[in-house]
């Protein structure tokens, strides 16, 4: 038995009602993008019930060309972030039973963004100097300063509106390896401030063509106590990660890891663990609707990337064993057609499909760490600190095989019932 967790970065489905806080009224990805794009297929997705989730968001927005499925094959619902923030590593946290009341230390927009005590202290811990100091596009950052970083052997150093601290080199002037411990440098110079991430973005090319490469490591605030990820390993239960999520985890609660910086390459190793029938969690992040699409207002490009990561879910379920779960849903947005180039505070999608057992409603959840109350449950583990379950304890207990124990579901939905008939909270 196995749950494959999958989060498609950034696919946001509508504001969350504190959306004004953040200055996100009216984002919302899924709607948007698509209706930028003509319309989209997700015939899978369609099928699970994607196009249902909509009508449970107050003032929720149709996805043009996925409408509702008059018999949805997965639970499906829309999660609300509880957090402070809305960046990777609070969703992910937060999906995995964290909550954040005070959220990640926002950089000033600057110049300079980050205090002269941090830059001396980078500076002199590198023996290289700094320069960019403010928040910025990444790409068009490295177009203006890659020259001047090539010749002066500088770190490129740029925050966002998330909470980062972004550290750009070129390839053939810095190595790799040096980057890479300038990142472990400036991320125990940033534990102090509460700083999220700490990103290595490594480029190549000439001035005017300057690409990122696929070389990128992020490097996490220390996690403030255990996760779902912690008490499965804790209890022999194989949790593997995919994507960048040993990065937003510091190495933490993952028995393997499958480092990969594309999409395609996320899902080659989902689908080879699936079809090697490896058991435990499967925990993947799906970059590239962030990374590629979303921070760079490419609404079309969006719209194809989801559409042939459908193509991959119609692969993956049919591979799925009729004891196996998978949950989909996002750890924030990034609404392609929204001003700026930073994610978006939404609703995240949410469907939870096990082969042969009918969808129902799961309604609006307050907490991403519903999804870590739930998988505490398939694993027969004590009961998180935070969320409620959207899948029921009847259960009959089955030996897991390793020294874990595992929940294997009899011929019920798998679905509680809900408070109001509905679904809704």
């Amino acid at each position: 038995m196995k749950t494959i967790l999958i989060v498609l970065d950034s696919v946001g489905i509508g504001a969350a009602p504190d959306a004004a806080k953040y200055g996100d009224t009216g984002a919302n990805t899924l709607a948007h993008l698509a209706e930028a794009a003509g319309g989209i297929r997700l015939p899978t997705l369609q099928r699970l019930g994607l196009g249902n989730i909509p009508a449970l968001i107050p003032d929720g927005t149709p996805i043009r060309g996925v409408p509702a499925a008059e018999k949805p094959l997965a639970g499906y619902g829309a999660l609300r972030e509880v957090s402070q923030g809305k960046d990777t590593t609070t969703g992910h946290w937060e999906i995995a039973g964290l909550e954040l009341a005070r959220g990640f230390h926002l950089f000033p927009k600057g110049p300079p963004s980050f205090p002269p005590e941090l830059v001396a202290a980078f500076e002199a811990g590198t023996g290289r100097r700094l320069i960019g100091n403010r928040a910025a596009s990444g790409t068009a950052i490295i177009q203006e300063l890659g020259a001047r970083q090539m010749r002066e052997g500088a770190w490129i150093v740029y925050t966002s509106a998330d909470s980062v601290f972004q550290i750009a080199a070129h390839e053939e002037i810095i190595p790799l390896s040096e980057l890479y411990r300038a990142c472990e440098t400036a991320r125990a110079l940033c534990d102090p401030y509460q700083v999220g991430r700490v990103i290595a973005r490594p480029f190549m090319g000439r001035p005017g063509a300057f690409q990122r490469t696929e070389n990128r490591r992020d490097y996490s605030y220390p996690l403030p106590e255990p996760t779902v990820l912690d008490r499965l390993k804790t209890a022999g239960v194989p949790v593997a990660g995919v994507g960048k999520i040993e990065d937003i985890f510091a190495h933490r609660g993952l028995t393997r890891s499958f480092h990969t910086n594309t999409t395609n390459a996320s899902q080659q190793q989902i689908m080879e663990l699936a079809q090697a029938g490896a058991g435990g969690l499967i925990f993947a992040n799906l970059i590239d609707f962030d990374m590629l699409y979303g921070h760079r207002r490419d609404a079309a490009g969006y719209a194809r990337a989801l559409e042939q990561t459908d193509l991959f879910f119609k692969n993956l379920l049919a591979v799925l064993h009729s004891d196996d779960w998978l949950i989909v849903t996002a750890d924030h947005g990034n609404d392609p057609t929204f001003r700026g180039t930073d994610h978006t505070r939404e609703y995240a999608p949410l469907l939870v499909y096990r082969p042969g057992r009918p969808g129902r409603s799961l309604g609006i959840r307050h907490g991403f760490y519903d999804v870590a109350q739930s998988i505490a449950t398939i694993f027969g583990l004590p009961p998180m600190p935070r969320g409620e379950s959207f899948v029921t304890r009847h259960f009959e207990l089955t030996d897991f095989g390793d020294g874990g124990r595992a929940l294997q579901g009899n011929t019920a939905s798998g679905f509680p019932p809900s408070r109001d008939g509905t679904g809704t909270r």
